[in-house]
């Protein structure tokens, strides 16, 4: 198997092995208490995406819907490499920075506050960031002619899910929310 491809397969199992707890969480969140939690696609469509994303990405570990890999390319699959390693980490770092108010939801708890610390210091979605660039990278890296088409359909979906928790946030924690929205970024640091 290829090099490359032995190492996004091994950060896939390592990361799902960190997600776990993620998931557990998730489970949990079918009976918490939430203030509001709208119904809309943004709420499952999103997910399936990535979830599919991830099943297409661990084909193209096994050379399915790949183009051939040249040496020509070798240099941008590492590159690719890289962001995905960093990126697929960073997207745990966020998700664990939340603790308890992580949830696979699009919710606001009774109890919620905003996390402004760890990557939500400079943008307010970074697990979103994290998925398009995962995901784009992955397919990079594999040269998956498949994941990429998906990788880029999948980035509207996410930015209207940032943006419709953003509604609630601003409506359920206003002046908390006012304050960190002016001191952060959307998905890049400072814009927006």
């Amino acid at each position: 198997m290829d090099p490359i491809n032995i190492l996004i397969a091994l950060n896939i199992v390592v990361t799902f092995a960190a997600n776990v707890s993620g998931a557990k969480k998730g489970v949990k969140d079918k009976v918490a208490v939430f203030r509001d939690k709208p119904k809309t696609y943004l709420q499952t469509l999103p997910l399936a995406i990535s979830t599919i994303n991830l099943l297409i990405l661990i084909l193209a570990v096994f050379q399915i819907g790949t183009l051939a890999y040249e040496e020509k390319y070798f240099s941008i699959r590492v590159t690719a490499l890289v962001v995905y390693l960093i990126f697929s980490w960073f997207q745990i770092w966020a998700y664990k920075t939340l603790g308890d108010y992580y949830s696979q939801e699009i919710a606001v708890r009774k109890e919620h506050k905003i996390i402004s610390t760890g990557p939500y210091k400079l943008i307010r979605h970074p697990q979103y960031l994290s998925q398009i660039i995962v995901d784009i990278a992955g397919a990079v890296a594999t040269l998956s002619f498949i994941l990429l088409p998906l990788a880029i359909i999948q980035i509207p979906f996410l930015i209207l899910r940032a943006k419709e928790e953003e509604k609630l946030f601003a409506k359920y924690l206003h002046n908390d929310f006012n304050a960190y929205k002016e001191k952060s970024g959307f998905m890049l640091p400072f814009i927006g």
